[in-house]
């Protein structure tokens, strides 16, 4: 009996010491220089208004002059915008000349990627490369050019990188080139980290679930997906059956609604984690829908992941007529 009491004891004062150094934090955070991709809406968005209330020097990147406006219009002085398409590899150079400017000896603390795009989400048998290009030049090869010409500032300040990845990094759900993308984070992500340690910058990926954002936007996926189909040639049609698209289609908003998550902030609440925790985390998992049932499923065995997402797919016509 005493053995157990022991091991109970043992186990809450382990709990106790990773949680009390959880909390951790690093000192003198005010003024850091921090730069954010894809701010114009979204998790970048919220990113960049809670940073910049919290002290932080905010260089928040934005796609569009519309969403760096509104951004300006939200923030203090102290934040700044910078108009940037991350498939710009010029434009990339460019920020990144500026950035060191602005930064000076003080260097780079922080470097949220996380700019993204979902892109047409279909069969693969639907997809032509275009379909797959776009997501893979944003969400990989974007980051990747970002994080390289940024690199040499964040050594500066032994800071972080923060890269937002997707639980679609672990776990493909569907065709497209989303989940290729993600997975490739995944890759870069680690060997980056593995590369940085020795230099004292701490690199971390954050893996949301599926949250409310214009990525999940669903009515616009399924127009995206709509046009595809109707473009599609009649032997891939029949094979899947004229009813396939609509009976899929309810399957799958079915399944967002059940797993959506509406408040972002979790997501925001990682990234500062991440850039002000002593010890951050190598990953962080989030939302429910991701810690409850697609981060155990990617876990698990294949046979397992194909019986559970196929049951999510309409039946194609040329199953029906085995």
């Amino acid at each position: 009996m005493l053995f157990y009491v022991l091991l109970f004891l043992g186990i809450i004062s382990l709990w106790w010491q990773w949680k009390a150094r959880d909390r951790m934090k690093v000192t003198n955070l005010t003024k850091k220089y921090i730069f954010i991709t894809g701010c114009d809406t979204g998790f970048g968005n919220m990113a960049a208004k809670i940073f910049d209330k919290k002290g932080f020097r905010v260089i928040a990147s934005c796609l569009t002059e519309t969403g760096a406006k509104e951004l300006k219009a939200m923030t203090s002085k102290q934040l700044q915008t910078v108009l940037l398409d991350v498939r710009d590899s010029e434009g990339i150079k460019k920020v990144a000349a500026w950035v060191k400017a602005e930064v000076q000896s003080e260097g780079l603390w922080g470097l949220v990627n996380n700019a993204g795009i979902m892109g047409p989400s279909a069969p693969t048998d639907w997809l032509d490369i275009e379909h797959f290009r776009e997501p893979i030049e944003v969400n990989l090869i974007g980051l990747i050019n970002v994080t390289i010409n940024m690199l040499p500032l964040i050594k500066k300040a032994k800071g972080r990188i923060i890269n937002v990845s997707s639980v679609g990094g672990r776990l493909a759900v569907s065709g497209g080139g989303y989940y290729p993308s993600k997975f490739g984070v995944e890759g870069f992500n680690d060997s980056l980290r593995r590369d940085m340690e020795a230099f004292g910058v701490k690199v971390c990926c954050i893996r949301p679930g599926l949250f409310k954002t214009g990525l999940t936007n669903s009515e616009k996926i399924m127009r995206e997906k709509e046009v595809i189909w109707n473009k599609l040639p009649a032997d891939i049609k029949t094979q899947y059956g004229e009813e396939y698209f609509q009976k899929d289609a309810a399957k799958k908003q079915k399944l967002s609604k059940i797993c959506l998550n509406k408040d972002i902030s979790p997501v925001v609440e990682c990234m500062e984690h991440a850039l002000t925790s002593l010890h951050p985390h190598t990953h962080y998992v989030v939302g429910q829908d991701a810690k409850l049932f697609w981060n155990p499923l990617s876990r698990m065995p294949a046979i397992i992941q194909d019986f559970l997402l196929l049951r999510n797919r309409a039946e194609l016509a040329v199953s029906q007529a085995k």
